[in-house]
């Protein structure tokens, strides 16, 4: 059997590969999980401490998770969105009172889809034709890979090898109010931000920043969308980590977490924001079909029932708490289970966090470099203290053994 490693490494002079190269050859084939556990081809067991980029919050294989999609698998695929179907309505409204009500929901695929409703409401309600219709993002910041939100995403080096993008996006510096208010004139429609800066490096948003977005939107008649593609959804210690930040947006977005592992996604806005939108304006095949909603109804069922922001805020303080001791560890940020382990200069002297990440592979814990600086943690919100406990054990033991040690009898640091 040729595996997907196989399949990967193959030299192009022998076979040609049947998958692009858009992310190379794999380090590991995973082929089981169960919670926080994965298991690769040999059989080797993996601590998880990533969850898919902060989409598996319930941990793999969650049984209530498992069963629901069996169940709706044999009973309704899919049919067209011209018709409804039993778990839509259910879905929506659970996110819309999550949000604290007043809105309505369009399903989609993915957390890049969300971004690309919202950025159409946002020109729909805005009136595009008339000139008001660029969407102000942050520097630093991922809103998805489709063409338009990757230009909303604040990269420009991502930006580069697909030009032209579609027009209608400017970035300012991430918390800069003075930078912002310059930029909101008369052809903005609306401003997407993250609450926590994912994959620009876990940087949480102040209280006060978002306070003064939410009166700068407010004043001049646009929109506050918040994606909380990664955030969302009790990963950060709040339903949604902008609820921590006292506003309320106009629109926010969400996936990954939502289907633990089933493609899914949503864009909530303001009933008097969706309004804009009439039947044709937007819409997805797939989107809100029946097993993608019904794996996302099991979804919040069960995060309902555990409190998992709860659970969110007590094993992040207990990760913290864990590394922020360490040698290596100069500051962990973030919100909640959504953190960032930053490393010491001096270590990263000899040692970058990427090399540390497939270091701790090799040990089996599955984390990611989100910076040349630091590792990043989004482990399943169902996480036990013991493997919380584990995890911190594991990375201390390889930020040890990696460390710069001084020679005896010298004062220089060697490997």
């Amino acid at each position: 059997m040729t595996t997907h490693r196989d399949a990967m490494e193959a030299p192009a002079e022998l076979v040609r590969c049947p998958m692009m190269p858009t992310y190379g050859p794999p380090s590991v084939e995973f082929v089981r999980g169960e919670g926080s556990w994965l298991w690769d081809l040999q059989g080797t067991k993996y601590l998880d401490l990533l969850s898919g980029l902060a989409v598996t919050s319930l941990g793999h294989a969650h049984p209530e998770v498992a069963d629901a999609v069996a169940a709706q698998a044999q009973t309704l695929l899919h049919v067209s969105n011209l018709f409804g179907t039993e778990h839509q309505a259910p879905v929506a409204g659970t996110l819309d009172r999550l949000l604290g009500g007043g809105g309505q929901v369009f399903f989609c695929n993915s957390g890049a889809e969300a971004n690309e409703a919202a950025i159409k409401l946002a020109r729909k309600w805005a009136g595009a034709p008339a000139g008001k219709y660029q969407v102000v993002s942050a520097l630093g910041s991922f809103h998805g890979r489709t063409l338009a939100t990757l230009h909303a995403t604040g990269q420009p080096a991502k930006h580069e090898p697909f030009q032209p993008l579609p027009e209608g996006f400017r970035h300012v510096p991430w918390a800069d109010v003075d930078a912002l208010d310059a930029a909101l004139d008369g052809t903005v429609a609306a401003v997407l931000l993250e609450a926590v800066q994912g994959e620009g490096g876990v940087n949480p948003a102040t209280a006060e920043y978002f306070a003064a977005v939410r009166q700068l939107c407010t004043e001049r008649d646009v929109l506050f969308m918040v994606d909380e593609v990664q955030t969302g959804l009790g990963r950060c210690g709040s339903w949604f980590a902008h609820q921590q930040l006292g506003v309320r947006p106009d629109v926010v977005t969400m996936a990954k977490a939502l289907g633990n592992g089933v493609p899914i996604g949503a864009c909530w806005a303001d009933a008097s924001v969706a309004a804009a939108f009439e039947p044709g304006d937007h819409a997805t095949t797939y989107g809100g079909q029946p097993l993608a909603t019904a794996a996302a109804r099991a979804v919040l069922a069960v995060m309902e029932r555990e409190d998992v922001p709860a659970r969110a805020v007590a094993a992040g303080a207990r990760f913290r708490a864990g590394l922020e001791v360490l040698p290596a560890v100069t500051g962990v940020r973030g919100l909640g289970l959504l953190l960032a382990v930053e490393l010491s200069p001096e270590f990263l002297a000899l040692r970058p966090s990427k090399v540390v990440a497939d270091a701790l592979l090799e040990e089996g814990v599955v984390v990611n470099a989100v910076t040349p600086t630091a590792l990043r943690l989004a482990p399943s919100l169902l996480i036990t203290d013991d493997e919380v406990d584990e995890g911190v054990s594991r990375i201390a033991a390889v930020l040890e053994a990696l460390a710069p040690h001084a020679a005896p009898g010298s004062d220089q640091e060697t490997t």
